[in-house]
């Protein structure tokens, strides 16, 4: 399967204070680190909703500030346009992923981590579906969206490691 991996990182960062996408943990960025969570499993990677980073920036669809359900569009967006069968999700603040979620994501795709719900397998035949249901002002609550089209939530009861906060931060210990 070709799989696009996107990091959404496109928020305000309000609770944390500064870009968080840039903070370090250990000796890399969270950015750095979101991206390394996904190389594994992509042909190629992108970065939703910023305008620099290590690899190429594309736009939230339909416009910025939707939050990450915009983030979700514009990659899947990029994908159909690009030959992608599909587009494995994470967002910035979320570092590490489990070892065994991409093969339960891959099992019940289109589907997403039931406790975080920015990290998910979506098929790129759910581009169109996307934009419309944004563009027609549909809420943009993920777990709602993702439940119209027919995802499954994978992994119920596993927390995944988020940074919200400078301390959250400095909590966080590598898996």
């Amino acid at each position: 399967m070709n799989i696009l991996g996107a990091v959404l990182a496109g928020g305000q960062a309000t609770r944390f204070g500064s870009d968080k996408a840039l903070a370090m943990l250990d000796d890399a960025t969270l950015l750095d680190h979101a991206l390394n969570s996904l190389r594994p499993h992509c042909t190629a990677l992108v970065v939703v909703g910023r305008s620099d980073a290590p690899v190429a920036c594309i736009p939230d669809l339909p416009v910025s500030g939707l939050g990450p359900l915009g983030g979700i569009a514009g990659a899947l967006g990029h994908a159909a346009d690009h030959g992608y069968d599909a587009v494995l999700t994470t967002a910035c603040d979320t570092p590490f992923l489990p070892d065994d979620l991409f093969e339960a994501l891959l099992a019940g795709t289109p589907a997403y981590a039931a406790e975080a719900p920015t990290v998910g397998l979506w098929p790129a035949r759910l581009a169109q579906p996307l934009l419309s249901h944004l563009i027609g002002g549909g809420a943009r609550a993920i777990r709602r969206w993702a439940g119209q089209a027919g995802a499954t939530a994978v992994l119920p009861g596993v927390v995944l490691a988020n940074v919200n906060t400078p301390a959250e931060l400095a909590s966080l210990s590598r898996p």
